[in-house]
Parts: structure tokens; C-alpha cells; sequence
């Protein structure tokens, strides 16, 4: 089974002026996050504006990923819905482009009890053979998955992680005490990666990956190799442009780093989504300059 890298980026969807998608771009900006430090890529997740994408869309964004990057990075596709039997075939189509793998967010909106929730990821676990992590994120789904449902679905084969943005240190702490040591738990927030690695997570599915992959890749190394001080010292470092990246609703302020720093040509996002507002887009490029990553 695909071993999971430390470090993913949630990728996000560059769009022409049209909103249509820029596959060019899309292909360009694959190939820099791997090129730059980002081993793994998430693509059509939240970052991605996945709720926006058409299911061929997320086959054709796939499909293009795959062939940019063949090789050289992971693949994660994300694949969650809140309909079961949907997701079930958003994975099998992604598995047949060849993806390393399915990121699957808790059914949102629908809110299912515990049981549902484990009886929706049994099911699209037996639709593949590709590893999934799972994504638990209450504040967008609306229900918190319990380390208790954690823990069960753990025992099923392919389900090897989960991407956490419960952002309640308690909880992470008992899904440790409770989930076999190779269960891996990715922090689903940048500013609380290293928090989470103190309390035994292996990695992050990371946002500011987008422009610094390869300051939180020496971050993640360093704490790994026993040098705290090393990672504090980073993660300090790069604090406030963590809180730039979530100054408004995610994808927006990345894209706009992204469209300063002429990565992309466009920072627009799909509706209901808006642009960053000048404000905003004020402490995202405050932030840039004091990271020194505009001149």
C-alpha cells in the first residue's frame, strides 16, 4: 500500500477569467508544489473548492494531475460527498485514473449518527483498494466523527489516516491513546501542525504549503529528528502568514497570495465564494512582504 508522505498541500483550482478551469495551470502549479518541497498533493478538497466542481470536472482535474506529476509526488483524490452511493462512485472513477489515493470528508449537511458515519466509510472502503484518509472538519460538516468511530473504522485495512480539524487538543488526545501507532493523524490546520506533532500526529494537509512547503517540510524534519527548538523557531516564524492564509474563507487568501506572487494568473473563485477584499487583501500581502516572499 502507498506509503503517505509528512506533508500534503490541499491544491487548490486555478480558474480562467470565465471561471472555467485553467488545466494548464492547474498541471504548472502541480509540478512547482512538488518541485518546491510538497511530496503529496490533495486535489479537488475544500482548498480545491471542490463543493463548486462538477463530478467530470474533478475526473478531468484528476486525470490532469496524474499525468503532470506521474510519479514524482503522491496523488490524494478527494472524493467525499455526502452521499454515500455519489462518493462511492467519484472513488472508483478516480481510481481508474490512477490516483495513490482518496481523502473522504464527513458526510456534511445530511449530519448522520456515529453509526452512519461509520457505515458510510466501511462502504467506500470496499469500493477500493487505494488507501483513504478519512477528514474530520465539524465546523464545515456540521458533525464531529468521535475517536470511538475513529478507532473502529481503523480496523479496517485501508482506512490509515485522518486529516483532523476538530481543533480540540482533548479529543486528538485520546484518538492517540485509543488508535494503533501506524494509524495516521494529519493536522487539517497549518498554525496547529506542531502542536499536534507534540502530541504524537505525523503530518500536516497543508494550505501555505502553496509558498512555504519547504520552511513547514524542515519544520515537520526537525521536530521528528528531536530538534524542538529548531521547529518552534520555525513555526514562529511562519505564524503570521498562517493566519493571513485564513484571514477570510479558505481558498480565497491563498489564491490571492498566489495571484501576487504571479503563480497564477487569476485569484478568482466560484460563487458563492468572493474575491479578498482590499482589507483582506491587505494582511495577505503584509504578510507576504514580511516573509520576505514579495519583494
Amino acid at each position: 500500500m502507498t506509503k503517505f508522505p509528512r506533508l500534503f498541500t490541499a491544491m487548490v483550482t486555478p480558474f480562467n477569467e470565465d471561471l472555467s478551469i485553467d488545466f494548464d495551470a492547474a498541471q504548472k502549479l502541480a509540478l512547482s508544489l512538488i518541485e518546491s518541497g510538497s511530496p503529496g498533493l490533495v486535489v479537488c478538497g475544500t482548498t480545491g473548492e471542490s463543493p463548486t466542481l462538477s463530478v467530470q470536472e474533478k475526473f478531468d482535474l484528476f486525470k490532469a494531475i496524474k499525468e503532470a506529476v506521474g510519479n514524482k509526488g503522491i496523488l490524494i483524490a478527494g472524493t467525499g460527498t455526502n452521499s454515500t452511493a455519489d462518493c462511492i462512485k467519484l472513488t472508483e472513477g478516480a481510481c481508474k485514473v490512477g490516483v495513490d489515493g482518496h481523502l473522504i470528508v464527513v458526510p456534511y449537511y445530511n449530519k448522520p449518527s456515529q453509526e452512519g458515519l461509520y457505515q458510510h466509510y466501511k462502504a467506500v472502503a470496499l469500493a477500493t483498494d487505494l488507501p483513504i484518509m478519512m477528514y474530520n472538519i465539524p465546523s464545515r460538516t456540521g458533525i464531529n466523527m468521535l475517536p470511538e468511530t475513529v478507532a473502529r473504522l481503523a480496523e479496517i485495512p485501508n482506512i490509515v489516516g485522518l486529516k483532523e480539524s476538530c481543533g480540540v487538543f482533548d479529543q486528538i488526545s485520546t484518538l492517540k491513546l485509543i488508535l494503533p501507532e501506524e494509524f495516521l493523524i494529519y493536522s487539517g490546520d497549518d498554525s496547529l501542525t506542531l502542536p499536534m506533532l507534540s502530541l504524537g500526529c505525523y503530518g500536516v494537509v497543508s494550505v501555505a504549503s502553496h509558498i512555504v512547503a519547504k520552511q513547514i517540510k524542515q519544520m515537520i524534519d526537525a521536530y521528528v529528528a528531536g530538534n524542538v527548538e529548531e521547529s518552534w523557531k520555525i513555526h514562529l516564524q511562519l505564524f503570521n502568514l498562517f493566519r493571513a492564509m485564513f484571514v477570510t474563507v479558505n481558498p480565497t487568501p491563498v489564491k490571492k497570495a498566489l495571484s501576487l506572487m504571479n503563480v497564477i494568473n487569476s485569484s478568482k473563485v466560484r460563487l458563492p465564494l468572493v474575491e479578498a477584499s482590499e482589507a483582506e487583501t491587505k494582511v495577505i500581502l503584509e504578510a507576504l512582504l514580511s516573509s520576505k516572499l514579495l519583494a
